[in-house]
Parts: C-alpha cells; structure tokens; sequence
C-alpha cells in the first residue's frame, strides 16, 4: 500500500504543471491569508516586545493610587519628597536616594505620513537621576539639555516618524518655544518621547508636581519594603509597581485588539481559502478520473489514492503559506510605525516577524489544505470505477 501511495503521489506531483491554473489558486489564496494574519500579529508582536523591552526589573514606578498610567497620576512636590525618603529605594553614588519625580505632558507633532493634522507626543521632564536609572538610554546625536533651559532631546523613533524634531528646530508647545539640541536612543518605549527638565516643565506648563517617581531598589526585598513602607503612610496613596511590569501591562489591551482582529480576518479570509481550495481539488480529481479509474482498475486501493490528492493539496497549501510568509517578512519585518499607547500618546515600534508567527500562518495553511483536499480525495476514493470511467 506504501509503495501504491508513493507511485501515484509522484504521478500527482508530475501532473500539477498541467493543472497551473486551479493550483495557483490555492497557492494564491493560501498565500494572502498567511500574509495578513503574519502581518497583524507581527504588528501586536513588535508593540509588546518594545514595552516589554522597557523598563528595569530592580526598578520601581511609583503612581498616585489608583491610576493606570503615567498620564493620569500625580503628586505634589511634598509628597515627591516623601516618597523618595521611604525604606527599598536605593542609594546614589552621592548617597542620596536614586530616583527620578518625572512630569508627564501632551505636546503634538506632525507625522510625516500625514501632513494634515498633528499626533500626540509624550513630553517627559525629568531629574539627573533618570539617567542613571536609564542606563540604555545613551545621547546619540547633539547634547543633552541644559537644566533651566527650555531645551529638548528626542528619541530616534520620534524622528523616523514624525517632523518637526530635528536638531535646531524650534518646537512650539502651548504658546511656548523649545530648541532640540540632542537625540537619544534607548531601543524601547523611551525612543517614542521628549525630555527635558523637570523644573523648566512644571514652570512653562503651570504644573506643581511630577505625573510619577521612578525608584532603583535597594536589594532582591526592596520592592515588598518599599510597598509596605507606603502602606504604612497615612500621608501616601500610592501604587508601586516594577517598572518592567508595569510597560509590559500596557501592551494587554492592544494584543487582545490585535488577536482578535487577526483572528476574524483569518476565519473570514480562510473560509474563502478553503472554498478555493475545495474548488480546486474537485477539479484537479476530475482532470484525473480517467486516469485514477484506470489505476484502481488494476488494483491500486482507495487509500493510497486519498493519500496522493491529500499530498498534492498539502504541498500547495504549503508553497502558498511560505510565499505568503515571505511577503509578510519582506513587505513589514522591521516596519517602523507608530500607535496610540495607554497615555492617548504614540509609541514608535517596528513589526517583528518572528520564526514563530511563521510557524503559525504555515500551520494554518496546513490546516487549511487539509480541509480543502479531504472531500475531493475521498470522492476520488470512493467513486466506483464505471462511473469515473463514464463521467469522462
């Protein structure tokens, strides 16, 4: 029976040249559903895996209670004060507390792929401490910013992406006038923002506090004493988390946005694929009835022939699911764009087709061939010999 499968599998194999036409498709089909559903879930893929690559796990974020972003918290400067003096916050080589009160404000920039209308930018004022704290954060181009001056330095994906940011220019923000003087890289969330000083913010945009306080802690207990210390205090309401968790908690709702849409897409586009596909067998057995009727006819059982269309379709699905996998990793891996985050600002990240979003868009390509070439094989295994003899 292995040695029948084998025999008319490669006859089936041969024969697809002569059948171009009904092949190419499913191939094509295959193919464009591979393609979106790689594409989408790349996009959500290199989203997750920029703000997962923020932040430090000896690190810890300190929001007003209750908030579930940056944008939303603030404290006023007594209890900035008093946050840095609680017990889990590490020491500086000055032998003050290392931490960062960081001021969170809206500024607008024009996009480059859409000159009519502006898009929100994350404008960051910032202690000397967030530097240390940011150690992958390093000044790539110009210098950095002058404390008690309105100077700027902005990450490198701000610059791919919007205009307006280049060094020397002058950046407008609410009737006020900034200098970019440097750009920075950081290779995650950061490249997205502005910083400036923190003190030169609070005065130009009427702002008292600071939106957050970032805290290196002190030792493997520090974020649970830290916690615990501001349980503790009456005068705080507070959320502590660590900085890492926090970035990456920001990803959850646009994964879920992003799955579920490429899931529709690919149940809507992927029944379409299977109908084709479907369409296609039945013709491709057709061609061949003549030829499986006379194979039967002198012995060769029903299951190999089921094996040999089965093969010719999974063959085709897979052709389409790498063709459809190579246009998705030419056409968006590494794709620079931008998105809204959490903070109703954008977030600069490229796609990432990953080997294992491969492995999924070809393994419902698989899936998909399966279904395709499962009834035209058993209609070719079961139909008696007379009558595929006569249907030709």
């Amino acid at each position: 029976m292995l040695k029948q499968a084998l025999a008319i599998s490669a006859l089936s194999i041969r024969s697809i040249p002569q059948r171009w036409a009904p092949s190419l498709v499913i191939v094509i089909g295959l193919a464009g559903v591979v393609a979106v559903f790689t594409a989408l879930l790349a996009m959500a893929s290199g989203f997750e895996s920029t703000l997962k690559a923020t932040g430090r796990t000896d690190a810890a974020l300190i929001l007003r209670g209750g908030s579930d972003a940056e944008l939303n918290s603030a404290f006023d400067r007594a209890s900035t004060d008093l946050i840095k003096q609680e017990p889990g916050i590490a020491a500086g080589a000055d032998g003050k507390p290392l931490a960062s009160a960081e001021l969170m404000v809206i500024a607008e920039l024009v996009r480059k792929d859409d000159v009519k209308s502006g898009a929100n930018i994350t404008l960051r004022g910032v202690e000397p401490p967030a530097f240390v704290l940011r150690p992958q954060l390093k000044i790539v181009a110009g210098r950095n910013f002058t404390p008690g001056l309105r100077e700027l330095i902005v990450g490198s994906g701000v610059l791919r992406q919007f205009q307006g940011a280049e060094i020397g220019s002058i950046v407008r923000m609410r009737g006020s006038e900034w200098k970019v003087v440097g750009e920075f890289s950081s290779g995650d969330a950061h490249d997205s923002e502005m910083w400036t000083d923190i003190n030169v913010a609070r005065t130009t945009f009427g702002r008292l506090g600071s939106s957050s306080v970032l805290a290196a802690l002190d030792g493997a207990d520090g974020l649970e004493r830290l916690k615990s210390a501001v349980a503790a205090e009456p005068r705080l309401s507070m959320d502590v988390l660590r900085e890492q968790d926090y970035f990456s908690g920001q990803t959850r709702q646009f994964r879920k946005t992003i799955g579920l849409l490429a899931g529709v897409v690919t149940l809507i586009m992927g029944l379409g694929a299977v109908f084709a596909a479907l369409n296609s067998m039945y013709a491709a057995v057709a061609a061949r009835g003549k030829e499986i009727a006379t194979l039967r006819a002198i012995g060769f059982r029903g299951v190999p022939v089921v094996t040999s269309v089965m093969v010719e379709a999974l063959l085709l699905a897979l052709a389409g699911g790498v063709l459809g996998a190579l246009i998705a990793y030419l056409l968006f891996n590494n794709l620079s764009v931008s998105t809204l985050g959490q903070s109703f600002t954008q977030i600069v990240f490229n796609f990432k087709v990953t080997p294992q979003l491969v492995a999924r868009g070809l393994l419902i390509a698989i899936v998909i061939g399966m279904l395709g070439g499962l009834m035209p094989a058993l209609r070719a295994a079961r139909l008696p010999v007379t009558t595929s003899l006569r249907e030709q």
